[in-house]
């Protein structure tokens, strides 16, 4: 008898120990705290995890595993399944994603943020380029177009933004130097404390991010209708991690991306809805930029940044004009 239940101990407890080798667990990078910003992160981990009973479960750790900035080197070596990045974090690491950080490429809302950016992540050359660090892009995190807020008088003419220091990166970045004013590529987390001690004048954020890290906290003054672009952030996961799941696990993966997107999209308009209010209660002034101005910083950065681009991108061996083109393209059938 004894025998026998000894037995059946043993057994039972090598019957746990295998149920919970078979559980998948994945890491995954991000940064700052929970925000819009990582809502279809959450959502997604929500559903993966529903979907599977609990076998296959995203741990989600906020600057815990990697800085931002390194999230693309974390992934390509397994230290962590999943991330997020920003193209313009590295622009030299993943040059055809850069495609959608051009500035006043057109794009007005998340949806079609979204179906933009997912018509890229498709693209073959996309796909190579992104293999190269061990990477397959899941899924993007469409944000609205970056607006200024900044301290001290507003400025509201491209006269006035020369020699502004501001907070911005990817084809932000290069629209504002081309107006004379002094990008600088802070990461998000550090653009707070660059504000606060004068080391930028003005940052670049879609209202979420300036929330978040609290720039809206410091400013007196934000710009409405500037609208010079966004920057392109996607998840991506370890592809050793991703072919090594069960069919199961993958298609559970797969199919809660959509939802997840639904989820993010729904969760921000939300937020946008109230940006007017938080603007009042915070008491920073609304600038808008008059449309002659606008204008003119559109024919001094769209353009001639966009033809820099493709040329560059074209050199490197990158289909730089049939991106630009399935940028506008998508765009077109979305209309």
């Amino acid at each position: 008898m004894k025998k026998t239940l000894s037995t059946l101990a043993v057994a039972a407890i090598t019957t746990a120990f295998a149920a919970e080798a078979m559980a998948t667990e994945w890491n995954v990078s991000l940064w700052g705290k929970r925000r819009a910003f990582t809502e279809h992160v959450e959502k997604l981990a929500e559903l993966v995890a529903e979907k599977t009973g609990g076998e296959f479960t995203l741990n989600i750790s906020y600057g815990g595993l990697s800085k931002n900035k390194e999230n693309l080197d974390g992934i390509s070596i397994g230290a962590f399944e999943m991330a997020q990045f920003c193209a313009g974090y590295h622009r030299d690491k993943n040059p055809t994603i850069t495609v959608l950080e051009l500035p006043f490429l057109g794009v007005n809302t998340l949806e079609e943020e979204v179906a933009v950016s997912q018509a890229v992540y498709q693209h073959p050359a996309v796909v190579a380029d992104l293999a190269r660090w061990n990477a397959r892009l899941l899924m993007p995190s469409p944000m609205p177009q970056y607006n200024l807020v900044g301290t001290g008088e507003p400025r509201d003419t491209l006269a006035e933004m020369e020699g502004m220091r501001v907070r911005a990166t990817g084809g932000i970045g290069q629209a504002f130097a081309a107006i004379g004013a002094v990008p600088t590529s802070v990461t998000a987390t550090e653009a707070y404390n660059a504000m606060e001690s004068g080391v930028v004048d003005t940052v670049a954020f879609a209202p979420h991010a300036h929330l978040a890290f609290r720039t809206i906290d410091l400013a007196t003054w934000w710009t409405e209708n500037l609208n010079p672009g966004t920057v392109n952030c996607p998840v991506v996961v370890n592809t050793d991690a991703y072919e090594a799941l069960s069919d199961a696990e993958r298609e559970a993966l797969d199919s809660s991306v959509a939802e997840a997107l639904d989820h993010y999209v729904a969760n921000y308009k939300e937020l946008l809805a109230k940006w007017d209010t938080i603007l009042d209660e915070k008491n920073v002034a609304r600038v808008s930029i008059a449309e002659e101005e606008l204008a003119k910083f559109r024919e001094i950065a769209a353009d001639p940044i966009r033809d820099k681009w493709i040329a560059d991108m074209s050199a490197q061996g990158i289909p730089a004009q049939e991106l630009y083109d399935l940028v506008q393209s998508t765009l077109a059938s979305m209309r």
